[in-house]
């Protein structure tokens, strides 16, 4: 009975999926009727009324609401223009070194913003029309756009790391840090991409003037864009990393420093405050509903023994623990090309940690290769989140850039995950220096 109860669930799920409903409303109709299902009404009945409220009054959640509002400050205040113009200065136009500064900057927003959408739609407007004035092909110049924006769902602060941190119970200031390491190596590898598809594809370079033509932006405003930028990075990461702030507390100081940024140029007024508070609202409240939804349907899936089954079923692999990894990591590939990369991580870490527990895996390291793999996801066909973003500002066509964002990926996922599994200390090296 139970394993008819399974599949039913599973196919009403994927029906709302395919017809388009929130993953968060699927997740929880999903659960609310499993549990019926399975322990009757009382039990339902004890875990509405507790579940709600446990799982979104965690102090871990609090760092979602600031980070997103910091996110919201600096995008409202054209930041991230000014940033690009500085990087196009320093490169002084040159095709390669202004691919690499965009995925430089990418990284960089990824770490304030926490989000990959916004981050590559902002890309999308202002790195992809430069990148094309440089030469490149619409979809090389896209597909740097859409990878640079996909690294903030490792490069901390990330939400994902976040969330991952409250249902797996990890610090998230160690999940931050350990983040660092990969993130950069995500970055190298998404710059040799980029020079290797410029060298091998020279003739898709479009004959261009390369003439150098700097922007008039008063260098008072690079002045407070890159000491301010910089004293937010070192305060949140530094902070963090050395004991002085809680993830929450950096987060806080993150927000009013970016205020502080607007507000030297001149940005702040009743609109930007206006839409700043609106978006950090609508944001947070969306991730509180998938938490929610996620919480009542890893109930249901606990209920219904799926970790133990599936643990039964890979009974003659759990002697090779990295083979067992590796099957994990095919399966949330192939779950993040149609899911948001949130929704996979409150749906399935409650069926995946019983199995890292037997396998004895370090759930710190497990927890950033996911992130990893949600980062490649993100510029995956046929759901590449990153990729649609920078589709829809851009006006370049889907399929062209998802040819060409594949090939980013597979490159990516063979150097960075293979680098991870090989040298697990490239994951817990900088949190064990912790304080």
């Amino acid at each position: 009975m139970e394993n008819v109860i399974i599949i039913v669930s599973l196919i009403i799920f994927l029906y709302f999926l395919v017809m388009g409903q929130y993953i968060s409303s699927a997740m929880l109709f999903v659960g609310i009727i499993g549990i019926f299902w399975l322990g009757g009404i009382d039990l339902l009945n004890g875990f509405l009324r507790s579940e709600a409220f446990t799982r979104t009054a965690s102090y871990s959640l609090t760092t979602i609401p600031l980070y997103i509002l910091m996110a919201q400050f600096i995008m409202q205040a054209g930041i991230v223009k000014d940033l690009y113009s500085l990087m196009y200065t320093l490169s002084r136009g040159k095709p390669g070194a202004l691919g690499i500064m965009t995925i430089l900057l990418g990284g960089l927003l990824g770490g304030v913003s926490g989000s990959g959408t916004a981050t590559s739609a902002a890309l999308g407007q202002i790195a992809v029309p430069e990148l094309k004035k440089r030469g490149y092909p619409d979809h090389l110049a896209g597909t740097i756009a859409a990878s640079a924006g996909s690294l903030s769902a490792i490069i901390p602060p990330s939400v994902v790391l976040i969330l991952y941190g409250v249902v797996a119970q990890i610090s998230i200031g160690k999940l931050f840090t350990a983040a660092l390491i990969p993130g950069i190596l995500l970055m190298v590898s998404f710059s040799i991409m980029t020079l290797i598809y410029l060298h091998l594809n020279r003739h898709e370079m479009k004959e261009v003037s390369k003439e150098f033509v700097p922007d008039h932006v008063p260098v008072s405003r690079y002045l407070i864009v890159t000491i301010l930028g910089s004293a937010m990075g070192i305060s949140i990461f530094g902070g963090i990393y050395t004991g002085v702030f809680s993830p929450t507390e950096a987060g806080a100081v993150g927000a009013f420093i970016a205020l502080l940024i607007a507000l030297l140029l001149k940005k702040v007024n009743l609109e930007f405050i206006k839409s700043s508070l609106v978006e950090t609202t609508k944001i947070t409240v969306m991730a509180m509903f998938i938490v929610i939804g996620a919480s009542l349907f890893g109930r249901f899936i606990s209920l219904s023994l799926v970790p133990r089954k599936i643990i039964d079923l890979l009974g003659p692999l759990l002697d090779t623990p990295t083979l067992v990894i590796l099957i994990i990591m095919i399966f949330y590939f192939f779950l993040f090309m149609f899911i948001e990369g949130v929704a996979v991580i409150l749906m399935t870490v409650p069926i995946i940690t019983p199995i890292l527990d037997t396998i004895h895996a370090d759930p710190l390291w497990f927890g950033i290769m996911l992130t990893v793999v949600c980062t490649i996801g993100m510029i995956t066909p046929p759901v590449g989140i990153s990729v649609y973003a920078v589709g829809s500002v851009s006006n370049i066509s889907i399929e062209s850039l998802f040819r060409t964002s594949t090939v980013f990926a597979l490159g990516a996922s063979v150097v960075v995950i293979g680098l991870l599994i090989i040298y697990p200390e490239l994951v817990t090296w900088l949190p064990n220096q912790m304080k």
